[in-house]
């Protein structure tokens, strides 16, 4: 499937992170902005991970159910199910967490780089809060109708 939504935020695709939305700042994420979402779009998923990880991909953020509008705002509380600013459910991170933990590379690992894929779905799932990732994914097949990826680089030195 070809990416077709944009995807943009604070800072733009193959630029650094800004430190507020990392681990050395304030950990909260940044705003998501989605354009081009399908009308048919019944609901979003965000996944953020570093593939860059010393162990494999890591994943920072998972949530589904999210409202097929143009933002997902900066500052989403970590519980699983938040109801404002929107809806939104979300599951367990490989930080153990609840919510988005913001990148957090290992001091003198170099740059690595964070993918925020946004995925529109023909449906919401019926996944329970708290849910992993893999769980996610399986929950996601076959739904999937369009999707974007924006990157963003991180370093501690």
């Amino acid at each position: 499937m070809e990416k077709t939504l944009e995807i943009g935020s604070v800072f733009h695709d193959g630029e650094f992170i800004p430190r507020e939305y990392t681990c050395e700042g304030n950990d909260i994420n940044p705003p998501i902005y989605i354009g081009k979402i399908p009308p048919e779009a019944k609901s979003l998923v965000i996944i953020v991970d570093d593939p860059d990880a010393p162990r494999g991909t890591f994943t920072h953020w998972i949530a589904w159910n999210i409202p097929p509008r143009g933002e997902i705002p900066r500052g989403v509380p970590p519980k699983e199910v938040v109801e404002s600013p929107l809806h939104i459910v979300q599951g367990i991170n490989d930080f153990g967490r609840i919510g988005y933990g913001g990148p957090c590379p290992p001091p003198g690992h170099g740059v690595h780089h964070y993918h925020f894929k946004v995925y529109a779905l023909d449906t919401e799932l019926s996944l329970r809060p708290g849910s992993s990732r893999k769980e996610l994914e399986k929950a996601m097949e076959g739904h999937v109708i369009a999707w974007g990826e924006l990157v963003g680089l991180y370093e501690r030195k």
